[in-house]
C-alpha cells in the first residue's frame, strides 16, 4: 500500500512542489493539504495519513503546537511528523522534536532526500540528520545539562552496550554505521534499540537523540 502524506505549509507553492516531487514515487500517495497547523488537525483526523509534512511557521496554529497535538505524548495515532524547516539553527526545531516530531529536512533538500525521509519515517524509524542535530544541540547548549546532573534512574536500567548504542543514536547514526562501528550485525543493533526505548518509555530514535543530550550523557561538542 502507498504511503499516505499530508502536505503542511502555508506557501501554496511550496505544497504544490512538494507534491509533483512525491506524486512521482509510485509508494506515496498526497491524500491532502493544510495552510496552517488548525488545518492539519482537521487533515489529520479526516485522512488518517501515515505521514504528515509540517512547516513550523504557520499561522493561527504553528507546527510544534500541531505536532504536539498529533504526535506528543499520550497521542497514539498512526500519523508521524517530519518537520520542514528553513533555518537548521532554529530554536523551533528542538522544540518541535520534544513535541513529537520524528525528525526534520530542511526545505532546500534533494528531492530524493525528501522521498527517502517520507519512506524511513513511514518505516517506523527516526529522520534525524546527524550534522544538523549536531550543530543544533551544540549551539543550543547553554538549555542542556553540562553532564554533572546526576544521571536518571532509568539510564542505570541500560547496558553497558546499550548505552554504547545510545550515544550513537545521539550522534545520528543509522543501524547500519552503529553496526559498523562496534562491530556487530546490523539486526544486533536493532534489537538494542528495541531494548532502549522500551527501557527509557520512549517512542523513537529522535527522543532517545533528546534524552542522550537533556540526561547528560552526551554532551554538545563531544565526539
Amino acid at each position: 500500500m502507498a504511503i499516505r502524506v499530508l502536505l503542511v505549509d502555508d506557501q501554496p507553492l511550496l505544497r504544490t512542489g512538494f507534491r509533483m516531487i512525491l506524486e512521482a514515487e509510485q509508494d506515496i500517495a498526497v491524500v491532502g493539504e493544510a495552510g496552517d497547523g488548525l488545518g492539519a488537525l482537521d487533515q489529520v483526523r479526516a485522512l488518517q495519513p501515515d505521514v504528515v509534512l509540517m512547516d513550523i511557521r504557520m499561522p493561527r496554529m504553528d507546527g510544534v503546537e500541531a505536532t504536539r497535538q498529533i504526535s506528543g505524548p499520550g497521542r497514539d495515532g498512526p500519523a508521524k511528523v517530519l518537520v520542514l524547516t528553513t533555518f537548521d539553527l532554529d530554536e523551533y526545531v528542538v522544540e518541535a522534536l520534544r513535541a513529537g516530531a520524528s525528525g526534520f529536512l530542511l526545505k532546500d533538500a534533494p528531492a530524493d532526500e525528501l522521498v527517502q525521509a517520507i519512506r524511513v519515517v513511514a518505516a517506523g524509524e527516526a529522520m534525524l540528520a546527524p550534522s544538523i542535530t549536531r550543530r543544533l544541540l551544540d549551539k543550543y547548549a547553554t538549555h542542556l545539562p553540562s553532564g554533572e546532573e546526576p544521571v536518571p534512574n532509568t539510564l542505570h536500567t541500560l547496558t553497558d552496550r546499550e548505552v554504547e548504542v545510545l550515544k550513537l543514536v545521539a550522534r545520528g547514526l543509522s543501524n547500519a554505521e552503529i553496526a559498523a562501528d562496534l562491530f556487530v550485525s546490523e539486526t544486533t543493533v536493532k534489537t538494542h534499540v528495541g531494548h532502549v526505548l522500551t527501557k527509557l518509555g520512549l517512542r523513537d530514535r529522535v527522543q532517545a537523540a533528546v534524552y542522550a543530550y537533556e540526561s547528560g550523557l552526551v554532551r554538545p561538542g563531544a565526539q
